[in-house]
């Protein structure tokens, strides 16, 4: 795991400046704090910055092949890549270290960028081929880490954070107002935009490929899943399911260096750590909780799961005090704002783990493959709402719309009446309507626009869709778009703070691969949610933790206290006309959105938290365009 970052003049083939790439490779240490690297040849300059997980000896970076022909940057892990090397070698290819990133340079080699397709891992990378003075950057299938681009002038900065863009030049990026305002309604900024006008992140599964002075951005992951010809019997797909995950965690669990679980109270992570107990153990699990005046606080469940399966269980407290002092500085870390509550619990559990172990295994994934979310359950039976006479919708949407609070409901009801499929999923992921969140902006800062930019986006994936049912295409988007651009981001982003390397087996290529196989009732089933992951999980789990409610990090405990403190200082924020976020925003309908929301009308806190997260960013990182590296706190709260 690592920082990597680069800058070619592909047009002019000026030579790079050394001090630019020494800058920002200084500017990612953080990801790499036990060695750097350099390739600097003419128009072309890569900078390296190593955390050791595999081959501590051998893994140096940049890496040539033997006759210096084929040069590579990797931020990542390549999990299958003893299987490829194996492959490469009977091809006749011959390693000097045991390092995955070699298998890489063999592999395009053999394969050129077809290579990318035959790689199960998460990366982001450059391949520098020095005989057709090619470079190739790209970004993993499920888009795990990052690649943040800029091109202007003819040349190219890269790097996996922002930050070391901005350390290589001297101007100042604006805001995006197309990207805040899709910021507003998803809560996040979709590939392939970023909160900075100019700068650019590589969506999952795509390449950029720079040849011949000119540049082209490519989709190199097309899977395209299609039904079982058979269809699964229920204890067929269980079993299957069951030896995916177990392949896909031993392959996760291959490192030098040592790796512990972040848990949470539920049965995704609970799942996780029985499964890493097939393959040794016992493990160090982490926990975040919130002290025992909290209902909601899950230390006592995530202390119950560990006990049960063996595991030494590491508790991580947090206070309120901790919570509102904590954000401005994590959302400095997170560079581009995503307005996610379970973002301060993630940074101090990542520095608490790091003081033991350089790799955690995380939960994520299930509930995006499986259906564990409530819009999935509005998304898979919407069909039926759709089939009822228009005069029946009408009536009841005339009710939902006026009852107290209840936006999630509003909104389900009325994004499930869209017609067309892409508009009607983009209207599922809002926050609020188009209308609404133009309405936050004042007159003259957006562009003429139709409201489906991410629509736009998601164009080139709607081939991918062909086969999938409702819920399944649905879910499609969600892997390749907010699960990578919110959830899997600030999990990066806030683990590397610490230089800790956080891995998502569940969500292996094989396993999603074939979940996306699978007809609907395997994840939704009389009204059930992630049918076919629970019966896994009956496997391993007593029943009294399948049945513990759904509370991820203990986010509605933060949520609360997001709530409680709307009346104090983030209140003043959203009140203050002297607030950065008014040079872009109109405050009169903000006040308007705080009023509903005080005065119990409306659950707008979503929406508030977002406006908060934009003026924390604009008051940090954003205002001047200067991120530094991620702050660390001294004296976690444990």
């Amino acid at each position: 795991m690592c920082g990597i970052c680069g800058q070619y003049n592909f047009i002019r083939n000026e030579p790079v400046v050394p001090d630019t790439i020494r800058r920002m490779t200084e500017s990612v240490r953080h990801r790499g704090p036990d060695d750097e690297g350099y390739f600097i040849s003419g128009s072309l300059g890569l900078g390296f910055r190593r955390l050791s997980i595999i081959d501590l000896a051998g893994g140096h970076q940049p890496m040539s092949d033997a006759e210096e022909t084929v040069w590579v940057i990797l931020n990542g892990e390549i999990y299958n890549f003893k299987e490829l090397r194996a492959d490469l070698e009977n091809r006749g290819h011959r390693f000097r270290t045991k390092s995955d990133t070699e298998v890489i340079i063999h592999g395009y080699k053999e394969w050129g960028t077809e290579v990318l397709n035959r790689l199960n891992g998460m990366f982001g990378l450059a391949i520098w081929d020095v005989k057709e003075k090619r470079l190739v950057v790209a970004r993993d299938a499920m888009g795990m880490k990052l690649i943040y681009y800029r091109i202007a002038n003819g040349q190219l900065t890269f790097g996996s954070e922002i930050r070391a863009m901005l350390a290589a030049e001297d101007s100042k990026p604006e805001v995006d107002p197309v990207a805040l305002n899709l910021f507003l309604r998803f809560r996040y900024t979709p590939s392939p935009l970023t909160i900075f006008e100019g700068i650019r992140k590589l969506a999952p599964g795509t390449m950029l490929i720079l040849e011949g002075g000119q540049y082209r951005e490519e989709r190199w992951y097309d899977y395209t899943p299609t039904p079982f010809s058979s269809p699964k019997e229920d204890e067929e797909a269980t079993h299957e399911l069951l030896e995916l995950y177990r392949g896909a965690v031993r392959r996760h669990l291959l490192s030098d260096v040592p790796v512990g679980i972040l848990l949470s109270g539920g049965i995704d992570s609970g799942l996780l750590l029985a499964l890493m107990n097939e393959e040794g153990g016992p493990w160090p699990a982490y926990s975040i909780g919130y002290g025992k005046s909290f209902e909601d606080d899950e230390l006592t469940d995530a202390a119950e799961t560990a006990k049960i399966l063996g595991a030494r269980h590491v508790p991580v407290k947090l206070d309120r005090a901790e919570f509102e002092r904590s954000l401005p500085k994590i959302v400095e870390c997170l560079e581009e704002p995503i307005a996610a509550s379970s973002i301060v619990p993630m940074y101090f559990v990542s520095q608490r783990a790091r003081q033991d172990v350089k790799v955690a295994l995380i939960g994520q994934g299930p509930d995006e493959l499986f259906g564990g979310y409530k819009r999935h359950l509005g998304v898979h039976y919407g069909d039926w709402w759709r089939w009822l006479p228009a005069v029946i919708r009408s009536s009841v949407s005339f009710v939902v719309d006026r009852l107290p609070r209840n936006e999630t409901l509003k909104r389900g009801v009325s994004s499930l009446g869209t017609l067309d499929r892409m508009k009607r999923y983009q209207d599922v992921f809002s926050l609020a309507p188009a209308g609404i969140i133009d309405g936050l902006f004042r007159g003259d800062i957006l562009p003429n626009r139709n409201g489906h930019e991410l629509v736009n986006y998601w164009h080139s994936l709607i081939p991918q869709m062909a086969h999938t049912d409702e819920l399944g295409g649905f879910q499609l988007l969600e892997v390749r778009s907010s699960l990578p651009d919110e959830l899997l981001m600030y999990a990066d982003k806030l683990s590397m703070a610490h230089s800790l390397e956080v891995r998502v087996p569940y969500l292996d290529r094989t396993v999603v691969e074939y979940v996306q196989r699978l007809a609907a009732g395997f994840k939704v089933r009389n009204g059930s949610r992630k049918w076919l992951h629970r019966r896994v999980c009956e496997r391993y789990l007593p029943s009294h933790i399948l049945k513990r409610k759904k509370r991820g990090f203990a986010v509605n405990v933060v949520d609360d206290w997001f709530q409680s403190s709307l009346n104090g200082q983030l209140q003043e924020m959203l009140l203050d006309e002297s607030s950065l976020m008014f040079g872009l925003l109109n405050p009169k309908p903000v006040r308007r959105l705080l009023e509903g929301h005080q005065s119990g009308r409306q659950d707008n806190h979503k929406l508030l938290f977002s406006l908060v997260m934009i003026e924390q960013w604009l008051r940090g990182a954003g205002v001047d365009g200067k991120l530094v590296a991620p702050p660390v706190f001294h004296g976690s709260p444990l």
